[in-house]
């Protein structure tokens, strides 16, 4: 009887002791999970430090994609000439230059000593051009040279001097952003303007030709037609010119400052979302301002100015602007919606368990029909991190080396992406009771 007490003595001791041992682990539990949640004074001035790094990236963000284009349009020949070649065939801009030439032309002709130089054999040519002559001839010598330069300007051949003259003057593009060096194009005090004298010498010839022979003695004329026009274009000329001196660096700067500020942060993966959606939010303010200043621009203009002409070379020069505009806000969308995706919330949880769900599903019915991964599905199970982490990889490296990205661009990549995701999980997936092959007999 006392071997047998002793040990009915020693089980309330015993339970007490495992519950003085519990007690002891809760509150360890809690003072850890309270040492979590208490933010240290470091981790608070990381986090100010990490925000600030953050802010000033993606305020960075939209002087990046201005300090690109300036340092894209100035630098690279090509690109100059594929953004100003369209504008050769605007109808708006067309108009514009035949308007010009034709006022340039009837300055110079001399309208009484018109007939009286015209020769006898080509006065009956004239005559069928003009209309019969009367006291309308200057209204119909307007209207000829002007469906003269209008025929001009609408030829193969005025595309052609247009972009040769731009691509040969493209040197002087520097000029009109910068303020310094020369040739077609020129910058007064608030315009900047192209020289005209190689249409106005073709429009020349065809007068000559459809029998007007005193426009080839009309000497060489220069006219111009404003392409930019500003009352702070020489403020706009010293902004461009430190834009184009950082070029493509102040993009660099902006992503390595998010990325200190992301690295920094106490909770990484939200501070990256936070960045990204900054930088879309920021670069998607300067589509907005180029859209309104286009509206306020074009009221400023003076009214000897063609609307649609300037709206036209507004475009194409702020084209390039407006494609990366968008390729930064969908870069800054898609990074932050995967950060979001493969994090721990719930709604963010739950989004995977339905894709990995329905792509078991998938696999199932695949297994169903008799269809079999053979040993591709277990390689690639085994292997899934580091297939998945090459995909991405691959998927940055296209991006990268691809010239000039859009915005359709990154979305297509992104979802060429999620398609081969899928056929991982796909191959990854457990399969079905019809992929085990013979179950083994009982030992």
């Amino acid at each position: 009887m006392e071997d047998a007490s002793t040990p009915g003595d020693d089980g309330p001791g015993q339970q007490e002791r495992l519950e003085q041992s519990e007690l002891v682990g809760l509150r360890r539990r809690v003072a850890a999970l309270e040492s979590e949640h208490a933010r240290p004074p470091r981790h608070r001035s990381r986090s100010f430090l990490a925000a600030v790094l953050i802010t000033v990236g993606c305020l960075l963000a939209p002087l990046s994609v201005v300090a690109a284009w300036a340092a894209d349009q100035v630098g690279d020949t090509g690109r100059y000439v594929d953004t100003v070649a369209p504008l050769a065939s605007d109808p708006d801009v067309q108009d514009a230059v035949a308007g010009r030439v034709t006022d340039a032309l009837m300055t110079r002709i001399d309208l009484p000593a018109l007939l009286a130089d015209v020769a006898p054999a080509d006065r009956p040519r004239l005559e069928k051009a003009l209309g019969p002559l009367g006291d309308s001839l200057e209204d119909a010598v307007r209207s000829f040279v002007h469906d003269k330069a209008r025929a001009a300007v609408s030829s193969d051949a005025f595309e052609t001097v247009w972009t040769e003259t731009n691509r040969r003057a493209h040197s002087a593009v520097d000029k009109a952003l910068t303020g310094k060096g020369g040739g077609a194009v020129e910058l007064t005090d608030d315009a900047v303007t192209l020289d005209l004298a190689p249409v106005v010498d073709q429009v020349k010839q065809r007068l000559v030709d459809a029998g007007l022979t005193v426009a080839g003695r009309i000497p060489e004329i220069h006219t111009d037609i404003t392409l930019v026009r500003s009352d702070d274009i020489g403020k706009v000329k010293t902004y461009v010119r430190i834009l184009q001196f950082l070029g493509n660096w102040l993009p660099v700067i902006a992503v390595l400052l998010i990325a200190a500020g992301v690295l920094l942060a106490v909770r990484r993966r939200r501070a990256l979302v936070a960045g990204s959606l900054g930088a879309a939010a920021a670069a998607g303010v300067l589509g907005i301002g180029l859209r309104v200043f286009r509206v306020v621009y074009l009221d400023a203009l003076p009214a000897d100015v063609s609307q649609g002409a300037a709206g036209a070379v507004y475009d194409a020069m702020t084209r390039f602007l407006q494609t990366t505009v968008r390729m930064v806000v969908a870069v800054g969308v898609v990074i932050a919606l995967a950060a979001w995706l493969t994090g721990p919330g719930r709604r963010a949880g739950l989004v995977r368990r339905l894709w990995v769900t329905g792509i078991a599903a998938v696999r199932s019915t695949a297994d169903g029909a008799g269809l079999r991964t053979g040993p591709v599905g277990p390689f690639v199970r085994r292997r899934r991190t580091w297939i998945t982490w090459l995909l991405v990889a691959a998927s940055l490296v296209v991006y990268l080396l691809w010239s000039h990205p859009t915005g359709w661009v990154v979305v297509g990549i992104a979802l060429c992406l999620l398609f081969l995701l899928a056929v991982v999980e796909f191959l990854a997936a457990r399969p079905g009771t019809g992929d085990r092959g013979p179950v083994a007999p009982p030992a």
